[in-house]
């Protein structure tokens, strides 16, 4: 069911409370703390351009890290609201606390289309156990709640769900913003029915990470293409060598079973038929090479997908109309084993000017669409990781359940 958003409601002169995720990567330099990738940030701006035009006196409450319910430095979101400033083209007021006599003082004197932003609420450890007191805190004198944080809906905390659950009580509205709203669409009522060919791009470590979502994504899919790691528990599956690759050897049998189960349903399910694979040398990665062989030597790792794999994938993708794409193909971070990732966020962005509609399930996908300047030539990008997957497994995000249906 369609849910409430802030284009359904009132804003003007009103208190809003919005969660966002400022969940930003971070590395010190020069003895400050710099932001390496604003693509989170960038996403709120429809909600907060909005919520600005329309005279709201706008809060906002975030994560960064895993502080575990101490003050860390190296975690304070000063640096986001700096950030946010240049970004919004306004002052970002900030409060070193997110609850208190200071965080009220401050909200209080929000004047219409202001903005503030309060200090890392995992600073608190009764943020991630929901505790009902500090959501009262945070809710106090709150008229709206605009939950704008799909990539922390799948945590019933404080902040997600106890925030909404007291404003709810009390009358108050509690309301999707613009980005939770597009994450609903794209990851939901997109994939409800899929224009076909529906292509299915799947990557990264574990296949017990992504079971579920194959799992799921078999009842609708024409082609599923496996890369990363995962590929090669797929392989031991079928009974060839791995080497020293990666490998989950107690997940076998699931991964035997989404193969069967796309044979039953006739899903075309490819996994990679060469490979990048590596040797470690003194704790580094040496004498990458191609492997033709369906075996990977047992000294040897697999890194990435070869190019023989990375021409089928991208074939694959050309003839596609829907796209969906979590987890790279090999280790990216090295550019010497990226190029099937690479290569694959090409083919995606092309059928994408073709008219496919692709939609891409956060996480390191869009990194490394971003890390090639192409972040820009896709439908739509998550900003969610394991919220997008557990949506896509069907489950009921807490943060998402918590906001008031149309």
């Amino acid at each position: 069911m369609a849910k409430l958003t802030i284009n359904d409601i009132e804003l003007r002169g009103k208190r809003v409370l919005i969660r966002v995720d400022y969940n930003v990567p971070m590395a010190e330099q020069d003895g400050a703390m710099v932001i390496n990738d604003d693509t989170r940030i960038r996403a709120t701006l429809p909600t907060l351009k909005l919520m600005i035009e329309n005279g709201a006196k706008i809060t906002l409450a975030a994560h960064l890290g895993r502080p575990k319910g101490e003050r860390v430095p190296s975690m304070s979101l000063r640096p986001v609201a700096d950030k946010l400033a240049g970004l919004v083209g306004q002052p970002v007021a900030f409060c070193d606390q997110c609850v208190g006599q200071a965080a009220e003082d401050a909200a209080t004197k929000l004047e219409d289309g202001e903005l503030l932003l309060l200090e890392n609420v995992r600073y608190h450890a009764e943020e991630e156990t929901n505790d009902p007191a500090f959501a009262g805190q945070l809710a106090r004198d709150v008229d709206i709640f605009v939950n704008d944080a799909f990539g922390a809906a799948h945590r019933a905390h404080a902040s997600t769900v106890g925030v909404a659950n007291i404003i709810a009580d009390r009358g108050g509205q509690c309301a999707a913003g613009l980005l939770m709203e597009r994450e609903l669409q794209f990851l939901g009522e997109e994939l409800e029915a899929p224009d076909s060919p529906f292509v299915v791009i799947l990557g990264g470590a574990k296949v017990s990470d992504k079971i579920k979502v194959i799992d799921r994504l078999l009842e609708k899919a024409d082609t599923i293409l496996i890369g990363g790691a995962m590929a090669y528990t797929f392989k031991l599956a079928r009974g060839f060598g791995v080497g020293d690759s990666l490998v989950e050897p107690d997940k076998t049998g699931i991964a035997q079973a989404a193969l069967d189960k796309a044979t039953e349903r006739g899903v075309e399910f490819l996994l990679p038929t060469d490979n990048l694979i590596s040797r470690m040398k003194d704790g580094a990665w040496a004498d990458p090479e191609v492997n033709n062989a369906q075996d990977i030597p047992d000294d040897s790792e697999g890194v990435d997908i070869g190019p023989g794999s990375t021409a089928r994938f991208c074939e694959a993708i050309a003839g596609a109309r829907t796209i969906l794409w979590n987890g790279p193909m090999g280790i990216f971070e090295d550019e010497r084993f990226a190029g099937g990732t690479f290569a694959v966020a090409k083919a995606v962005c092309e059928a994408t000017a073709n008219g496919a509609k692709s939609i891409i399930g956060g996480g390191d996908s869009v990194k490394a669409l971003n890390k090639v300047g192409l972040g820009g030539q896709v439908t739509f990008m998550s900003t969610g990781g394991g919220a997008s997957l557990e949506f896509l497994e069907g489950k009921a995000l807490p943060g998402v359940a918590a906001l008031a249906n149309k």
